[in-house]
């Protein structure tokens, strides 16, 4: 079975909580192992915000790359049948040629750091033309904003927004913008069973 999508638990753990909604995505409840969970919240959370206080600037860079690598492991160890790879800089964008594109038409998820109110990280689902489907782990039950961006409480184990394409290249501090060029990342995750491969993708269409 799969698990709805869950919402961060306080102001600062979106980084985890979008790695585990990336999994719950992807996997059966049943074949999450407890480790998983345990080192995704171990290693996050570790930026020091004002007066020292850990965790209170959210996820860094580093442990997300660390991460989206330590996953990659466990798939080759055969704890869970996943795939990650992670991005950074230029690769990062949606559009003609992009590896976010291409993963969510493989079949994969993206979890991607973004502005909402500061930096932030959401987890991307599904593309259809020019919408983005994705799960925001910030629960509000109206946007404050316009530009097109839509809330959406109907599909609890796939996204709660949808959002124009045209939101994410920028390069300004706006709602679902990545932001600066060098400072954007994103972590691409795949169950293996099921991304479509170019032999799949014949098949999925037959």
């Amino acid at each position: 079975m799969k698990n709805p999508l869950r919402y961060q638990v306080s102001e600062y753990d979106c980084g985890p909580t979008s790695l585990l909604n990336g999994i719950s995505y992807l996997f059966e409840r049943e074949e999450v192992q407890p480790e998983i969970l345990r080192n995704i919240m171990l290693y996050s959370l570790d930026c020091y915000g004002k007066g020292g206080v850990m965790g209170k600037s959210g996820t860094s860079r580093m442990a997300m790359m660390f991460l989206s690598r330590w996953l990659c492991g466990v798939g080759k160890a055969g704890l869970l049948p996943i795939e990650c790879h992670y991005l950074s800089g230029r690769s990062v964008y949606l559009g003609s040629e992009s590896l976010i594109d291409d993963a969510l038409c493989r079949g994969g998820a993206v979890v991607m750091r973004l502005y909402m109110d500061g930096e932030h990280y959401v987890l991307l689902t599904g593309k259809e033309g020019e919408r983005i489907f994705l799960f925001d782990p910030y629960y509000m039950e109206e946007l404050p904003f316009g530009e097109g961006i839509e809330c959406d409480f109907q599909h609890p184990r796939e996204y709660n927004r949808i959002v124009p394409v045209s939101c994410f290249n920028r390069a300004g501090e706006l709602p679902y913008a990545l932001g600066a060029v060098e400072e954007r990342e994103a972590v691409l995750i795949f169950d293996t069973r099921t991304k479509r491969t170019p032999e799949r993708t014949i098949e999925y269409f037959i």
